[in-house]
């Protein structure tokens, strides 16, 4: 390939012959006209040939400058409809997403019209999992995790903290035995999560409670549940106000306490390491981030 003039002169050249004069694309080009008069004389200088006639008050292309902008102006055409084309691209694309059941409808579902709003070109198909997801046995492209970010063979992108509250439906209260403080929660029943049997307890002893004082309740699969039990009057749950918000709004649970149980465990957006990251992986990633960046605390 024969060596092609540099890109700069050439920009000038084709802005100086499209608003015929050197101060007009020094303007567009934001330089100065002696540097536009400069890239088009190194230009003619690599040519050979002259492709403006200078005057005081304008310049003219020669012949061989009105031969040499066509095919300029064309190339300069293409390539901003390629770099258009490219950039539009990057907002389309598919997305495989599993999540668990509460996160799904609690969180994620209130809020995805706002992501097609900003993505209208990007496909996304979710589905539910309680558990880890076998990247290497599935199509899942990204999962939401809840843990303490340690899983293998996965990038982990740290989300959002869990902080959990005790919560219940304001009915279970009997007016002679109110909860007006922690300790008044002895006389109920306290709900739990099969896999996360000591959340109770380690509450309850950050708030320097006992917890053999308090009455074991029925014991459930997963967090969803056990609000689900607490909002029929079955007992006190440890749930966040984001996931149990329509509750919270129709009146059938009332938060308790505004102290969160303080754990290591988050929520995390995980992809499988050797995946390559694609835009639309790329485009939901900064979106979940900034949602829960500018969000109230979930679960």
């Amino acid at each position: 390939m024969n060596r092609l003039p540099p890109l700069n002169s050439l920009k000038c050249f084709e802005s100086a012959a499209r608003n015929g004069s050197f101060n007009k694309a020094a303007k567009e080009l934001s330089v100065t006209p002696s540097a536009i008069s400069h890239q088009i004389k190194g230009l003619e200088s690599f040519l050979g040939l002259e492709l403006f006639r200078r005057t005081k008050r304008k310049v003219i292309l020669t012949e061989a400058g009105e031969t040499y902008l066509k095919p300029i102006k064309s190339i300069f055409e293409q390539l901003d409809n390629a770099t258009s084309e490219l950039k539009s691209k990057q907002k389309t694309g598919s997305l495989r997403l599993a999540v668990a059941p509460a996160f799904l409808t609690r969180w994620l579902m209130p809020r995805m019209e706002r992501f097609q709003e900003r993505y209208p070109d990007i496909q996304i198909e979710i589905s539910s999992s309680g558990g880890l997801v076998d990247f290497s046995a599935n199509d899942i492209d990204m999962a939401v995790y809840f843990g303490n970010g340690e899983w293998e063979g996965v990038e982990a992108h740290y989300l959002r903290p869990a902080r959990l509250a005790p919560v219940c439906n304001p009915r279970l209260i009997k007016a002679d035995q109110p909860i007006n403080t922690p300790e008044d929660m002895r006389f109920y029943p306290l709900l739990h999560v099969t896999k996360r049997k000591d959340e109770w307890h380690d509450w309850l002893q950050q708030h320097d409670l006992d917890p053999t004082r308090f009455r074991r309740g029925l014991m459930f699969s997963s967090g969803s549940l056990t609000a689900g039990a607490a909002a029929q009057g079955l007992g006190i749950a440890l749930s966040d106000s984001e996931l149990v918000m329509p509750e919270i709004e129709a009146g059938t649970l009332k938060i308790l306490f505004d102290q969160h149980l303080i754990t290591n465990k988050s929520f995390y957006l995980v992809y499988e390491k050797r995946r390559s990251v694609t835009s639309a992986m790329m485009a939901f990633k900064e979106w979940i981030i900034e949602e829960m960046d500018g969000g109230k605390i979930i679960q």
